[in-house]
């Protein structure tokens, strides 16, 4: 039966075609090594018409298809299921930057354009594509648009959904939708480009977008600050927006086990300030004219901001490389947590003014029921967004805390929750989050969304069990 629906396959698509188990195994497993599946075939199409006669064939001969960019993704909407008889569609050879339109302020790409490709081509016609990920070297702008990710640049910029103007795309059955206007206005119906953003590949195959660019920033200067309290920096995000409005274009949020952690296993790093406080904020600010001015506006605010007792100590960089050394120490944060051992991620996000109740609440909740536990957090305070996530006390067994996974997550979820919160803000559902968030829907919000991937996906073919557990129609 496989070399029955390879040799059909191989009638319709031409194309590049993995069935060789080694060359296939790179796009079963996904790069932290925590979902593993498996496919009959990897097929890595060249152009959007390659892609629709692989749909067609999909749709014909019933076949399950997993689309797949740089398969960079946090919760496993990327790999296909342990036992899969379907395909994996790499769309990475689709990479093609197709315009640009400077005055318009936008930019055709294709769906396996990388992150930073795309961030260099606006570069290069003096143009500034804000979507910025610890990943930005190795993921690609199709999977940003399927799980409609966010980034450090939210708080100026929006999410991914909020930078692209138009879609083309393949449906399940193998139609191609060309809807790549560069437009800020088309009220002609449903949008369907926001259907189809953080949809996970669930309804269709995102092919190209078109994105929007923005006036280079003439500089970016960034600070660090340290603060008592989630509080103070809440308090502190308030008094920058004040003074910088949308000059302020990133407010992160990191504790003090998070630095230390990265001070241990990030060999060069250190924190750049004398006084060593509870909790770190890492902000920018960008200027249109001048980076003397940018530097003012911050001196400006971090000044009055101490002598209002918000802020303990400061410092701003000087240089890019300082810049950039202060953002190492925000985006090492993953990495010297995984180093120090097993880890449960939390990707929540909360209204800004629950923030600090927040991470008090569920800090003394774990505390309570699991006393041998750690709370790692950090995240986006200026767009709500935390990554909460646990790993054990010094010296504890990471094993039994993953054992304890499931009754956490409902600790941490319930108060997220609670406080009109969401328990995936940027990394998408995929598989990790896909029946956690079955939990905390309402009903009515499940059947609308079972009722759009019937409509589109009548047959359940499109990246099966993710996002939704259940893909029968209603």
């Amino acid at each position: 039966m496989s070399t029955s629906l390879l040799d059909g396959l191989r009638a319709v698509y031409s194309g590049r075609l993995y069935v060789d188990a080694a060359d296939k195994a790179p796009f079963l497993t996904d790069w932290r090594g925590l979902w593993h599946g498996d496919a009959l075939a990897v097929v890595q199409p060249d152009s959007t018409e390659q892609v629709a006669a692989i749909m067609r064939w999909a749709s014909r001969t019933g076949t399950s298809v997993t689309p797949q960019g740089g398969n960079t993704g946090l919760s496993g909407g990327s790999v296909p299921e342990s036992g899969a008889q379907g395909i994996v569609l790499s769309l990475t050879r689709l990479n093609a930057i197709r315009a640009i339109d400077a005055v318009n302020g936008s930019m055709t790409v294709e769906a396996g354009c990388l992150l930073s490709q795309v961030q260099e081509a606006a570069d290069g016609v003096d143009r500034y594509f804000p979507l910025s990920l610890a990943a930005e070297g190795s993921c690609t702008i199709g999977g940003n648009l399927a799980t409609n990710a966010g980034g450090t640049a939210v708080l100026r910029y929006g999410n991914a959904r909020d930078l692209c103007l138009g879609l083309e795309l393949v449906t399940a059955d193998g139609q191609v939708w060309d809807g790549l206007r560069g437009l800020r206005k088309d009220n002609t119906g449903y949008s369907l480009r926001d259907l189809f953003i953080g949809s996970e590949g669930t309804l269709g195959i995102i092919t190209a977008a078109v994105v929007k660019l923005f006036p280079k920033p003439a500089a970016r200067v960034a600070a660090f600050a340290g603060v008592e309290s989630p509080e103070a920096a809440t308090r502190l995000l308030a008094a920058m927006q004040v003074r910088a409005a949308d000059a302020l274009t990133a407010f992160e949020l990191m504790s003090a086990l998070c630095l230390d952690l990265v001070i241990d296993h990030v060999p060069g790093t250190r924190i750049p300030l004398e006084q060593r406080t509870p909790w770190y904020v890492l902000l920018e600010v960008s200027d249109a004219t001048s980076e003397e001015r940018a530097t003012e506006n911050l001196q400006e605010g971090l000044m009055s901001a101490f002598e209002d007792g918000i802020i303990l100590d400061a410092a701003i960089a000087a240089s890019i490389a300082q810049s950039q050394d202060f953002w190492a120490l925000r985006e090492h944060i993953s990495e010297a947590q995984g180093s120090a051992g097993k880890t449960i991620k939390h990707d929540v996000s909360v209204p800004i003014s629950s923030i600090a109740r927040f991470i008090s609440e569920a800090g003394s909740a774990l505390a309570d029921h699991y006393p041998d536990v750690r709370p790692v957090v950090f995240g986006h305070l200026g767009d709500g967004n935390l990554h909460y996530n646990i790993s054990p006390a010094v010296g504890g067994d990471g094993a039994a805390l993953l054992e304890r996974q499931e009754a956490i997550n409902r600790v941490v979820h319930d108060l997220v929750v609670a406080h009109h919160g969401s328990i995936s803000a940027e990394h998408g559902l995929g598989v990790l989050r896909r029946d956690e968030a079955a939990h905390y829907k309402a009903s009515v919000e499940i059947h609308m969304m079972k009722a759009i991937k019937t409509a589109l996906d009548p047959d359940g073919l499109m990246n099966p069990k993710k996002v939704l557990a259940e893909t029968q129609p209603c």
